[in-house]
């Protein structure tokens, strides 16, 4: 790596944390201002609420702070190298803008993988974790668990699920009837009083097996034969994990679908596998939030070319005023976002075309303005 690159690396990293840390104590100190009450009405301790905090500190970082942190950090040292006309003696030393804005764009690259494993791996989880801590004093917090009324079908295995109730936490059902198709085109149903998941199988007790042979010529209306059971161990290719993905994903209004993605890629692929028939409005949800998720780690280059133009210009007033356009065509960007996702989850645009339009257009623009400017 270049002297100048670790020179460049060096001005963006130290306020690009200066930023991070910035952003998340106000936002912190806001919320804590106006959620103070709640907490306290909960009986959350200072652990508590410091916990509280740093299990939704994950999705805070991949919707807002990011984003806004990077382009701040990259307009201020822009503006700081122009202040003292570095920017001019790179290029009088035959540094291209393109070349220059290398090590900006390797940090928009790393943060965009940053985002998107954050994605998979901790923003998933997070909105559980944040859920039990608050009911961590709850007397009722077990209660909170369990669901009642779950029916599902599995359209890849062609078999219905009635559950009276399941607990999210343990994966425990209770009242539990399955029926399924077999290879040679009997009927088969099992009644459990209980079912647990153990070991990769699911253990039911208290169980009757009800087994109806396929239909024949001899016997077109073959009744179903019924076997007694205490403990039936069965495999099935749904988990407690993909139960809670359902239970997510019939849970994601479209009101809140229209505001930021709500499931993973790994969960929407794990839905998808297993309901792959949907009808209009759920695959235009769905898809909606695949496509966001794919086009988010992108916003990190998109901020880049953003504020490369104007940060880089030339001349005093011609920084500020950059700055200050910067600033408003970054927030058109999150706006447009917010209204294609929406457009998306409502069927009004392609789900392609509504996650990754702002990139495209914004992105676009940066590249043509960079062009003009270099």
């Amino acid at each position: 790596m270049r002297l100048l690159d670790r020179y460049l690396l060096r001005e963006l990293l130290i306020p690009l944390a200066f930023c991070l840390v910035g952003f998340l104590v106000f936002y912190v100190a806001f919320d804590l201002i106006f959620g103070i009450k709640g907490f306290l009405e909960k009986q959350l301790t200072p652990g508590d609420i410091a916990e509280y905090y740093l299990a939704t500190l994950p999705e805070l970082l991949v919707m807002q702070i990011i984003p806004v942190s990077l382009l701040l950090a990259l307009l201020y040292a822009l503006a700081n190298h122009n202040r003292y006309q570095e920017l001019t003696a790179m290029r009088a030393a035959g540094v291209g803008l393109v070349r220059m804005s290398l090590p900006y764009f390797g940090v928009g690259i790393l943060l965009g993988v940053v985002v998107l494993a954050m994605n998979e791996l901790l923003v998933p989880p997070s909105a559980d974790r944040a859920r039990e801590i608050l009911q961590r004093h709850d007397p009722n917090r077990e209660d909170r668990n369990w669901v009642g009324k779950l029916n599902f079908h599995n359209d890849a295995d062609d078999s219905d699920w009635a559950i009276d109730h399941y607990n999210r936490a343990t994966g425990e059902m209770k009242g539990a009837r399955i029926v399924w198709k077999q290879e040679d085109g009997s009927i088969r149903a099992i009644h459990a009083g209980r079912g647990v998941y153990s070991n990769g199988h699911w253990v039911f007790y208290s169980v009757e097996d009800w087994l109806t042979p396929a239909a024949s010529p001899a016997n077109p209306r073959p009744l179903p034969g019924q076997t007694a059971r205490a403990v039936l161990e069965m495999s099935f290719s749904e988990t407690p994990a993909w139960i809670n993905i359902g239970l997510k994903e019939m849970n994601v209004r479209t009101m809140d679908a229209a505001k930021k993605p709500q499931l993973s890629i790994r969960e929407i692929l794990s839905y998808l596998r297993l309901h792959p028939r949907q009808n209009e409005a759920d695959q235009a949800k769905l898809m909606t939030q695949f496509q966001c998720r794919l086009a988010e780690p992108f916003t990190c280059l998109t901020v880049v070319l953003i504020a490369l133009p104007f940060g880089a210009r030339s001349g005093r007033h011609n920084v500020f005023a950059g700055v200050a356009a910067s600033v408003f065509i970054c927030f058109g960007f999150f706006i447009m976002q917010r209204i294609g996702l929406g457009m998306g989850v409502g069927g009004l645009l392609p789900p392609f075309v509504a996650a990754w339009l702002p990139n495209l257009v914004f992105g676009l623009a940066g590249l043509v303005l960079i062009w003009r400017v270099r």
